[in-house]
């Protein structure tokens, strides 16, 4: 058994876990991270939102970003089936700020970025440690867990609390039983890479470029460095497997609903495999248990379409670390502890959560919105570059539930649970 008395425990090494880490670690609390995999590992998920910056700056690594030289991100743009594309929404024109430049970053470059601060702010990151169990006291409080490591020697952690960052693994909500399928987001995904695909000049040159396909289905087109671009469909299951099972066949078949997709790639090769992924939104029935927080992915995602994967990874894990600091300096990890990170969080989703709603329906476009109420396009920057912690939407969902439904909130998420967790199978 390790000994050692651990303030916090942390499942997963991506950027929830990391940042959560990082954040712990340097306000002196003893932190350790535990990850399955050997880093630097891939990852999909490379758009990031322009607020993403406040959370790396506080990280102390917003300069260091170009230095590794990602690819600079200036604006999102929406291109219809015929290849008509929007007006960009430039972040810099908004607002002038260092953070009105984004990055297009390599996964496995940046989240290794985010564990070696981890590290250097003093917690103890261990890689290929899978976690098997959590472990609990005779009251049903989460104690720690039970690890098997790269040799399959299995020892037990105990710490004051254990923060579930292990992604869409969602360790502590599948087990439990706590993870919901988002009723009307329900997509799958397809995406690969090409190499020597085209650009747009300038400013353009490093833009998200949302496409859109028939039946509200989209496109994503990435630029990156080193010349690649990531590519990906969003779809129904239903639709993407229409009239084929192979990937590459439906990739092809799907490029060519789309002018602007089809001429971007031409000039292209694609290179590596064609990776797939279903039950794209969901959250847990809880955020905290006794003993235990979820962060990031392990506690809820949302359909990617405006980038929002790594902003709210950071963000939660962000809050995550002032709400756990400041239980342990209360001696108090229950869950009740958690309940204003749980809250802070779902608000700020369901923000995003109604304009992701509000994309897939057939009556709703971001110009329709814009023409009716040029007013509020300022607002709907602030949306889109994740100002979403802050209430001033009201006025937009108003004129957005003109043109098309809003979904109703979902009502848990920001529930904690102070009964036991189960523990996972060994």
């Amino acid at each position: 058994m390790d000994s050692t008395n651990w303030d916090a425990i942390i499942i997963g090494a991506g950027p929830a876990g990391t940042t959560t880490a990082a954040l712990l670690a340097e306000k002196g609390r003893k932190v350790l991270v535990l990850e399955k995999e050997k880093f630097p590992r891939y990852h999909v998920g490379e758009s990031m939102m322009p607020f993403c910056w406040y959370t790396l700056n506080k990280l102390g690594l917003a300069g260091k970003m170009d230095e590794i030289g990602f690819q600079q991100k200036h604006s999102v743009q929406f291109v219809t089936t015929d290849g008509h594309v929007s007006r960009p929404f430039y972040f810099f024109q908004h607002d002038d700020h260092p953070s009105a430049v984004t990055w297009q970053v390599e996964r496995q470059v940046f989240d290794q970025m985010l564990v070696e601060k981890a590290r250097e702010n003093g917690a103890e990151v261990r890689e290929q440690q899978k976690v098997l169990e959590t472990l609990t006291d005779e009251s049903g409080r989460v104690v720690g867990v039970l690890v098997e490591d790269a040799s399959g020697e299995r020892s037990e952690i105990h710490g004051e609390i254990v923060v579930d960052a292990s992604g869409r693994d969602c360790v502590v909500a599948g087990k439990n039983r706590w993870r919901n399928r988002d009723p009307e987001l329900n997509k799958i995904a397809i995406w690969t890479y090409y190499e020597g695909a085209m650009r747009d000049p300038g400013l353009d040159a490093g833009s998200t470029t949302v496409a859109y396909i028939p039946e509200k289905g989209w496109f994503w087109y990435i630029p990156m460095k080193d010349n690649r671009v990531s590519v990906g469909i969003v779809a129904d299951r239903d639709y993407l497997y229409r009239d084929a099972r192979e990937l590459s066949e439906i990739f092809a078949r799907e490029i060519g609903e789309n002018a602007w997709i089809k001429k971007h790639l031409e000039t292209g090769e694609q290179v590596g495999e064609f990776w797939v992924t279903g039950e794209y939104s969901y959250r847990s029935n809880y955020c905290a248990a006794d003993g235990v927080l979820l962060v990031g992915d392990a506690f809820a995602f949302l359909d990617p379409v405006f980038s929002s994967g790594v902003f709210l990874a950071l963000k939660s894990g962000e809050l995550a670390a002032e709400a756990i600091d400041k239980a342990l300096q209360n001696c108090d990890t229950s869950a009740s502890q958690f309940e204003d990170y749980g809250r802070d969080i779902c608000v700020a989703m369901e923000r995003m959560r109604k304009v992701v709603y509000a994309f897939y329906q057939e009556e709703f476009s971001f110009g329709k919105l814009v023409k009716m109420h040029p007013e509020l396009r300022p607002t709907l920057t602030d949306l889109l570059i994740g100002d979403i912690f802050v209430d001033k939407f009201d006025e937009l969902f108003e004129a957005i539930s003109e043109i098309c439904e809003l979904p109703v909130e979902l009502p848990y998420g920001h529930r904690v649970k102070e009964a036991a967790v189960a523990e996972l199978p060994s």
